[in-house]
């Protein structure tokens, strides 16, 4: 009897599988007929002159557009860029830059390489490259900035509103994941993991070594700021603190294949040395799978502010002419089973924004050793504090450059030799203030966005002359509101503020140096660190 059930019901479900990849299957062919017969015809008889390449591109994009911001498609020089991040080697002038559509604003020149030797500062625009002017030119002008090593470029550049010209030789760049380590008061070693490439793990198991070596008994990890990057790297960073066999994260998807455990493999460096791990807003992906394992597994006391809440995982697949597409394919969840990801794009509210769950539907998880925690996207850490907070209104000084471009404005008219007297005063953040009013910096707050859609509505609907008079006081009213948030977050402009000067005069040995003294997040991992009876009772 039961195999008469049986082979009827399996049948059922072979034949209903079979019709549903057969029925997708046609829909797929039938929407790229539809678009390829499109995509002809346009070409052929639009009325002006189209570019086919330029239409795919948008096409593309649109299609893209209401997915997740990291499905995404890349030409050929987006797939090499790919490359050479993941390897954290490449040649070039050794500097961060900034593209605008007529210059290129460099960010920082690392110190000792091609850039820096010519002599470029963080706020240098470049207008010129060779013989080239950047606004006349409609691809990346950063192109041309690359070349075999050795082989040199001439670049024309404002600073300060004066024009002038150097020559840069290029040559092999090498961005470390561990640009910095140091022995901290002789036994806390502070390891900046800055990036997960190529070399995360050799770059960090090499400074824990070493620093060991030197006497350290405590270690402080800072994820501060780290975008993330290679997850096989972030496995075996938490592989250095933890046994082999554990289970650092899972992910999760709709597809079977994509459904998988990643636990540690090789032997630890040391299982039982202290540890408090620094993050804050920026800190992401790779960086809250590192976090997140350490502190659902109980090996780490996490300091700072909640991460960013980048728990979807991407997969390139290789498409024709060397393009690729970056698609999401599945969530992180860290070992407890909380998820990562902050934001739901698939179900958005009426503005179409994506949801972020409130806290009040947070849920509890526990860690290896009984401890709660709770989701809501990123991880939030044991000890928080207000200086490593990402508000809305610092993301948007942050967005519109106004931080990095007043301490262009300080580096010019402040002397600096020392960074050990360097104090950011009441009277620097009041020129701040002052600063922001006289270029009129224009950060738009979400409130801002909504009044504004708002506003195009009620020109639709005729109304916009009867309610312009309101919404102009609203404005005034949220300009106000703008300026006291500015005062009410102070401690987190601040430290912002004081880190981009500080690397104008210092590099970034200097900003680290002084941070080791003065950044209240340091300051608190050393006080956590120092007081054994704190920490026990923290991860228990």
């Amino acid at each position: 009897m039961k195999k008469r059930i049986l082979v009827p019901i399996i049948a059922i479900g072979i034949l209903f599988t079979t019709v549903s990849f057969k029925s997708d299957f046609f829909e797929i062919a039938k929407q790229i007929e539809i678009f390829t017969t499109l995509f002809k015809e346009l070409n052929m008889n639009y009325v002006d002159e189209v570019t086919p390449a330029t239409l795919m591109d948008k096409a593309i994009k649109g299609m893209l557009e209401d997915l997740d911001p990291y499905t995404v498609y890349w030409n050929e020089q987006q797939v090499e860029d790919a490359k050479i991040n993941n390897s954290g080697i490449y040649t070039g002038i050794g500097a961060s830059a900034q593209s605008k559509k007529d210059k290129i604003i460099i960010v920082e020149p690392y110190q000792g390489y091609p850039a820096d030797k010519a002599g470029l500062k963080a706020g240098d625009e470049i207008i010129k490259i060779g013989n080239v002017t950047i606004a006349d030119l409609e691809d990346d002008a950063g192109e041309l900035l690359k070349g075999a090593p050795g082989s040199k470029v001439e670049v024309t550049y404002k600073r300060q509103g004066k024009t002038a010209t150097t020559t840069i030789t290029r040559d092999a760049v090498e961005i470390k994941a561990v640009p910095f380590y140091k022995l901290i008061n002789n036994e806390i070693g502070y390891i900046v993991l800055s990036q997960f490439n190529g070399r995360t793990t050799l770059e960090t198991k090499a400074a824990l070594v070493d620093l060991k070596s030197q006497g350290a008994k405590k270690i402080i990890l800072d994820l501060r700021g780290n975008p993330g990057g290679l997850l096989n790297e972030a496995i075996n960073v938490v592989n250095l603190f933890v046994d082999k066999g554990e289970v650092i994260t899972t992910t999760k998807s709709v597809i079977e294949k994509y459904n998988q455990t990643y636990k540690t493999k090789s032997e630890p460096v040391d299982t039982e040395i202290p540890l408090v791990v620094l993050v804050n807003g920026r800190s992401a992906s790779a960086s809250e799978i590192v976090s997140g394992g350490l502190q659902d597994l109980d090996r780490a006391v996490i300091v700072g502010a909640r991460s960013f809440g980048k728990g979807l995982v991407q997969r390139p697949k290789k498409l024709t002419y060397g393009t690729q597409l970056k698609v999401t394919i599945s969530r992180y969840y860290t070992p407890s089973g909380r998820c990562i990801q902050a934001l739901d794009y698939w179900h958005r509210d009426e503005n179409g924004d994506p949801i972020r769950k409130d806290a009040k539907e947070y849920n509890e998880y526990k860690t290896k050793g009984g401890r709660s925690v709770y989701d809501g996207g990123g991880i939030l850490p044991d000890v928080q504090l207000e200086s490593g907070v990402y508000s809305p209104i610092t993301t948007a000084l942050l967005k519109d450059n106004a931080i990095f471009d007043y301490a262009t404005k300080y580096y010019y008219s402040h002397q600096m030799t020392d960074w050990k007297n360097f104090k950011f005063t009441q009277n620097d953040f009041q020129d701040f203030l002052k600063f922001l009013k006289d270029n009129n910096f224009e950060y738009e707050t979400e409130t801002e966005k909504k009044f504004a859609e708002a506003l195009k509505i009620s020109e639709a609907d005729d109304m916009n002359k009867d309610i312009s008079n309101g919404y102009n006081q609203l404005m005034a009213a949220i300009d106000t509101a703008k300026d006291k948030a500015i005062v009410n977050k102070k401690v987190e402009i601040e430290s912002l503020l004081m880190d981009e000067i500080l690397k104008r005069y210092f590099y970034r040995e200097g900003l680290y140096n002084y941070q080791i003294e003065h950044n209240p997040e340091i300051l608190e991992a050393v006080a956590v660190l120092n007081d054994e009876g704190r920490y026990r009772k923290i991860l228990k």
